[in-house]
C-alpha cells in the first residue's frame, strides 16, 4: 500500500513538472528561417572592437556576407529603443553608468571602444536588417518591461523580418505569447552553476536552469548556454521546440552542437552561413 502511494506520487510530480517545463511547439513556418541559420552574436564585430558590437557596422558586414543577427534592446532614460548589450555604458565606453540613466542624445555622444561608432537606435538597426537577416531580438530585462515589450513590438510589426524575440526575463517571454502570439518567442538560460556565478540566489537558479516558469511563458525555442544540459531540454525535443545554442567560438565542438541545436549564435570567426537540419 505504502509502495503504491509512494509511486503514485512520483508519477503525479513527474506529470506536475512535465507540465511546468513543457514548451510549445513553433509553427514551420515560424522555424524555418531559423533552421540551420548562423547567427552573428551582436553583428558580426572584431574580437579587439575596431568594430564594435551591436552597432551598424556590424550589422551592415553580418547581414552582406549572409549571416543571421543577435542583437539586443533597452530603453534609454528617455524611452527610445537602443541597441546595447551590457547594463551599464562602463565597458564600451569612457563613462559609467547605467544604460537607462542616460538620455538617447547623451547616449550617442559616447565613442564606443575609441572608434566613431555610436549606439545605435533600434529602427535604425532594422533598416539596415529588414527582409535581409533573420534576427533574433533579445529583449534585457528591466523593470520596465512592458514598456520595453510595447515599443520593441511596434517597431518589429513595421517590418519584414524574418525575426524572433527572446529574454532570459520570463515576464518578457510571457508579455509576448500574451500579446504577439504570432512572433516565434524563446527563453534564455543556462547551467544553475552559471546562474550562482552570476549572483543569483539558489530558488532563482534552480527555476532558471530547470525552465518551470515556461507552463506561463510557453517558449517556442529554448536558448541554451553554457554547462550540461537539463532534463527539459531534451522535453523541448520531444515536443518540437527549437533550439538555439549561445555562443559557438572558434574552440566549439562544431560538429557536435550542430547535431544537436537548430541554430547557434557565433563570434569570433567566420563559419558557413548555414548548415544542414
Amino acid at each position: 500500500m505504502i509502495f503504491g502511494i509512494c509511486a503514485a506520487i512520483v508519477v503525479i510530480l513527474a506529470c506536475l513538472y512535465c507540465f511546468a517545463v513543457a514548451p510549445k511547439k513553433a509553427g514551420a513556418a515560424q522555424k524555418a528561417p531559423f533552421m540551420g541559420l548562423m547567427a552573428a552574436h551582436r553583428g558580426l564585430y572584431e574580437k579587439d572592437q575596431s568594430i564594435p558590437e551591436n552597432t551598424l557596422e556590424a550589422f551592415r558586414r553580418a547581414a552582406a556576407e549572409g549571416y543571421g543577427v543577435e542583437l539586443d534592446v533597452q530603453l534609454s532614460r528617455d524611452g527610445e529603443v537602443v541597441v546595447f548589450h551590457d547594463d551599464t555604458v562602463d565597458r564600451m565606453t569612457t563613462f559609467r553608468g547605467r544604460v537607462d540613466s542616460f538620455t538617447l542624445e547623451e547616449l550617442q555622444s559616447m565613442p564606443l571602444k575609441g572608434t566613431d561608432h555610436r549606439i545605435p537606435l533600434f529602427t535604425d538597426v532594422m533598416a539596415v536588417l529588414n527582409g535581409v537577416a533573420p534576427t533574433i531580438v533579445e529583449l534585457k530585462s528591466t523593470p520596465n518591461y512592458d514598456e520595453l515589450c510595447r515599443k520593441t513590438l511596434a517597431i518589429l510589426r513595421t517590418l519584414k523580418g524574418p525575426y524572433c524575440v527572446e529574454s532570459f526575463d520570463p515576464h518578457i517571454v510571457r508579455w509576448f505569447y500574451r500579446n504577439a502570439p504570432d512572433i516565434m518567442r524563446g527563453q534564455l538560460t543556462e547551467s544553475f552553476g552559471h546562474w550562482r556565478e552570476g549572483g543569483a540566489k539558489l530558488w532563482q537558479a534552480f527555476l532558471m536552469h530547470t525552465l518551470c516558469a515556461n507552463f506561463l511563458t510557453h517558449p517556442q525555442f529554448i536558448a541554451y548556454g553554457r554547462g550540461p544540459r537539463p532534463l527539459c531540454w531534451f522535453l523541448g525535443k520531444l515536443t518540437g521546440a527549437a533550439h538555439v545554442y549561445w555562443t559557438e567560438r572558434p574552440d566549439s565542438n562544431h560538429a557536435w552542437l550542430k547535431q544537436r541545436y537548430d541554430c547557434l549564435i557565433f563570434e569570433h570567426y567566420r563559419p558557413e552561413t548555414r548548415y544542414k537540419k
